[in-house]
């Protein structure tokens, strides 16, 4: 099969764009695929981008040239958020090949993209006919003109039916198609398709030995729930290490020099990740957002980690609560607490049985072995259709 993927790349590369690389590697061995890429630029080239986002005929074009060249059966679209802008999928349905789109966040419910506002959950745009709450309230880059701006982009292309023109779409999870069909995106629950992201992992002959310790590996901001994770570590006796950066890296600084039992590793690269998480007792998810998904979840259920995440988006569908970690009520620290205390308090033969149940879901699910079939399902649907 002849697959055309298309996205556009954020100005600093993010978990979107991670994936994309993965999934391009991926089909590679098992079809014919090229991918047309796009480009996030900063300052005036960048408001340009975002101004002619919402017709931006340069990109379709550059669309059109791509699939009379190389004359795909089927067109995969990641990010058009807006370089490219939701024009080039008019332009693909007028061509007559079959469109996917994956759904990586949540832009085409809210401007915010994270349903997520001054750290509390901001749901009031999946009912609104124009999110007018999230122009007032500034969810887009704190702009009320910015925000404006996007949510007319994907208002007017709702009203003039862009968004039924694609053939299928792909979210990560049960949850997103949720939240989808408890809007007013107007798309049937038929046109959506369960595809979770994976990962691979390198197999190890000698284990390394399992720390005391407890991880936490992301964006250090808000949504993330890195306020709560040090809250909760503060009061209790476990350590626990914190690896990545963001904007609230001098609060982790900060609770590293009053707690003695909290570390900072920095920003790690991709082995190292895998290291830690081969050492640590279990990794800690506490986002207080609606997550689309959460990488670092299946990455540690590669290397047998246990993982204890937030009840609240994606986890919901990762981990089952007792089987492969344990959840817990997003935002409550003292819950937390309770959670992580629950943990450290099962013997080493659970702790034991609760990883290799971690390994047997990356397995079936989340490993590149397992995604042949999810693929499979989103093209031939596709092109069925």
């Amino acid at each position: 099969m002849k697959i055309l993927l298309i996205h556009t790349h954020y100005q600093l590369q993010g978990g979107e764009d991670a994936v994309v690389e993965q999934e391009l590697e991926f089909l590679k061995q098992h079809h014919d695929v090229e991918i047309l890429r796009f480009q996030n630029l900063s300052i005036w080239k960048g408001a340009l981008q975002f101004l002619v986002s919402i017709w931006n005929i340069g990109a379709a074009k550059k669309v059109k040239s791509k699939i009379r060249e190389f004359q795909p059966d089927v067109v995969h679209v990641h990010n058009w958020h807006f370089a490219m802008g939701p024009l080039v999928f008019r332009v693909i349905n007028r061509l007559g090949i079959p469109l996917v789109h994956t759904v990586h966040n949540y832009r085409l419910l809210c401007p915010s993209a994270i349903l997520l506002n001054e750290g509390k959950l901001f749901t009031k745009s999946l009912k609104d006919p124009f999110p007018w709450s999230a122009v007032r309230n500034k969810v887009y880059r704190s702009s009320a003109v910015q925000t404006f701006w996007l949510a007319f982009v994907v208002w007017f292309h709702k009203k003039i039916g862009t968004w039924q023109k694609i053939d299928g779409y792909v979210c990560l999870t049960p949850f997103a198609v949720g939240l989808f069909q408890q809007s007013t995106f107007g798309v049937s629950k038929e046109q959506f398709t369960v595809k979770p992201n994976f990962t691979n992992v390198v197999e190890i002959s000698d284990p390394i030995k399992r720390e005391e310790h407890f991880l936490f590996i992301g964006r250090l901001s808000e949504e993330k729930g890195i306020q709560v994770l040090i809250n909760a570590f503060k009061e209790l006796p476990f350590l626990l290490r914190i690896a990545g950066d963001g904007p609230l890296k001098e609060q982790v600084l900060n609770a590293v020099k009053q707690s003695p039992n909290i570390s900072y590793l920095g920003n790690i690269n991709n082995d190292e990740v895998t290291e830690e998480l081969r050492k640590t007792q279990a990794l800690i998810f506490p986002s207080v957002c609606f997550e689309t998904f959460g990488l670092v979840n299946i990455e540690a259920f590669a290397t047998h980690t246990p993982v204890l995440a937030s009840n609240i988006g994606a986890p919901q569908s990762l981990i089952k609560d007792g089987y492969n970690g344990f959840l817990f009520e997003p935002g409550d620290v003292a819950n937390l607490k309770k959670v992580v205390a629950k943990f450290d308090a099962l013997s080493i033969i659970e702790k034991e049985q609760m990883g290799t149940n971690a390994f047997e879901s990356y397995q079936s699910k989340y490993s590149p072995a397992s995604q042949h079939r999810y693929f499979d399902s989103v093209y031939s649907k596709a092109l069925k259709k």
